[in-house]
């Protein structure tokens, strides 16, 4: 029997953890001396990726389902709180024209980059809690779409953020005491994935992982940088060349250059909702910053139900 309870806490913290030790990863991008600075450090702290995903599940937990204004409205009372998270300067300015003309968050957003909106992976980094709170729920993709538009309108960037929180979703429900179904798990994501960009990649993706290439070969056909179509591949490929291995998968998506901490934040949130916290070092749960305030959140997400 899976252990959601588990499988939850191993996402959200999970994510978390790549998202600080990828941060960390700027400085020291080889494993070895890495390996050695996390050991030295008393906390890893973690950006703005993490900082938005505890936003994301404290308004689902608030209000037992997905509100587009309550969302953005926790957004910017941590944004306020912690501005110094390292966020771009998208939500910030979606914040203040919020404020200022009293449009909606979603409006705001599709007036950024001249009117077509953000293809920028921050929905995607922050999507974890959507991905475990909706595994079961047909509505999934609407529901990532939801939470995606708060910031990010391109269609692009939706479908980057719906596509990892099916990646999620997926691996919630898997036991990772059986056989990883790789094939099966990559043939949902094309399928699932809407636009011919996301889609595109899903199917590159695959024949990487077929063809047993190597990471930096990969890491330059799919991407690296913070466009959701660049960035959200690896950090997939990243899980499927190490479904079994939280620590090989977080190595595998930040030590090849990019945008490091989000590479880990969402090839983490995979890996952790697959292994489950148990399979990830306690050593690193035990620094994380703001442990267990992030535990009780996914605690929290695994006890309630969406509404129907």
């Amino acid at each position: 029997m899976i252990d959601i309870k588990s499988k939850y806490l191993g996402g959200m913290i999970g994510s978390a953890l790549g998202d600080a030790i990828g941060e960390l990863a700027f400085h020291h991008p080889e494993k070895d001396k890495l390996y050695i600075h996390l050991a030295q450090l008393k906390q890893f702290r973690y950006t703005d990726d993490t900082a938005m995903s505890i936003g994301l599940a404290e308004s689902i937990i608030e209000k037992g389902c997905l509100d587009q204004q309550d969302l953005g409205n926790t957004f910017r009372s941590n944004f306020l709180s912690e501005s110094w998270r390292g966020y771009a300067s998208g939500p910030p300015t979606i914040f203040s024209m919020v404020e200022q003309l009293g449009i909606t968050y979603a409006e705001a957003a599709r007036t950024l980059f001249g009117g077509v909106g953000s293809f920028g992976n921050g929905a995607a980094m922050r999507i974890v809690p959507v991905g475990l709170f909706f595994h079961d729920s047909p509505d999934l993709y609407e529901m990532a779409h939801m939470s995606a538009a708060v910031t990010h309108a391109h269609p692009v960037g939706i479908d980057g953020a719906a596509v990892q929180a099916k990646a999620i979703a997926l691996a919630v429900k898997l036991d990772p005491r059986e056989a990883f179904p790789r094939e099966v798990f990559i043939d949902t994501l094309i399928g699932f994935a809407d636009t011919p960009e996301m889609k595109e990649k899903m199917v590159l993706v695959q024949e990487l992982i077929k063809a047993n290439t190597t990471p930096s070969f990969a890491a330059e056909q799919l991407g690296q940088t913070v466009a959701v179509h660049e960035s959200m591949p690896f950090a997939l490929f990243s899980f499927l060349r190490h479904p079994k291995s939280f620590e090989d998968c977080l190595f595998c998506a930040i030590l090849h250059g990019g945008d490091r901490d989000t590479l880990g934040a969402m090839a983490c949130a995979i890996s952790g909702a697959y292994v489950g916290i148990k399979a990830i070092p306690e050593s690193w749960i035990e620094k994380l910053e703001n442990r267990s305030y992030i535990e009780d959140l996914a605690v929290r997400l695994s006890e309630i139900t969406p509404a129907s």
